[in-house]
């Protein structure tokens, strides 16, 4: 097992738990721990075995508070890994689906690794913002482009350009947010989400996610729709295992086996 300083990774059948372990500083995160999310997030898109991911923070307080700016004035900075902020926000080629269980504040960059996510459980205590220009920064880690694209331009640029704070019931009704429940059943919930995501093909799931992701950079739809069948992940459904069982287990009115190959 590798011991990790600044997370900790838990790994149940086909299911990764990455918990941002920096409580102290309410989760913030500073070079060495970006480099360290980053190995960990590499070896979660390499192993066959590991389908789906749940991303949350240590703590009652928050899930993360993004850069650690003490470090940060300090002069500690150091570029980002190739996976960028938290080693998720640059991470485009990653086709497993990924769940972001956040307990608390997600501010900054930790709203940024948030919203890396495909799913966003939120604790009914959860607060969200990007408020990097209180501080002299912006939030170039992802958050100044997903936003608009998740929730639309005039509401994205009502949180950027003030740095509010987001309830999560307020993020619910954004549309960033899939889910909100008591403190108390976030992780259960979040576990209640991977569940329902591993019923289905690990290959039809990620096909699905590529072609969305992929499909939404094309220039107009009918691209999309002509482009999708080239997409690396679709061409892999269709040779896979998967493929074949999925008919099969149908027609013999039984629960398909996925491979994941």
């Amino acid at each position: 097992m590798t011991t990790y300083r600044f997370c900790t990774v838990a790994r149940e059948g086909h299911l990764t738990t990455v918990t941002l372990n920096r409580p102290e500083v309410l989760n913030a995160l500073h070079g060495d721990a970006h480099d360290e999310l980053d190995a960990v997030f590499d070896d979660f898109a390499a192993d066959p075995e590991q389908w789906v991911g749940i991303v949350t923070g240590a703590g009652e307080r928050a899930f993360s508070a993004g850069n650690d700016l003490k470090v940060t004035a300090a002069g500690g900075r150091k570029p980002l890994p190739p996976g960028g902020f938290g080693g998720l926000t640059l991470r485009f080629d990653l086709d497993k689906p990924l769940i972001a269980a956040v307990n608390g504040v997600a501010m900054g960059g930790g709203f940024e690794i948030a919203l890396a996510c495909d799913i966003i459980v939120a604790a009914d205590n959860a607060v969200f913002a990007l408020p990097e220009p209180r501080v002299g920064l912006a939030a170039l880690a992802g958050g100044l482009h997903r936003l608009p694209r998740e929730i639309g331009t005039k509401q994205a640029l009502g949180m950027i350009l003030t740095g509010r704070r987001v309830s999560a019931d307020e993020g619910k009704a954004l549309g960033f947010v899939n889910d909100v429940v008591p403190v108390a059943e976030l992780m259960a919930t979040a576990h209640r989400w991977a569940d329902q995501i591993m019923e289905a093909s690990p290959m039809s799931v990620r096909a699905s996610k590529q072609a969305v992701t992929r499909g939404l950079a094309e220039p107009t739809l009918e691209d999309a729709l002509r482009k999708q069948w080239d997409y690396p992940a679709v061409r892999a459904l269709f040779k896979s295992d998967d493929f074949r069982e999925g008919p099969k287990a149908f027609a013999e009115k039984r629960k398909p086996e996925w491979s994941g190959k």
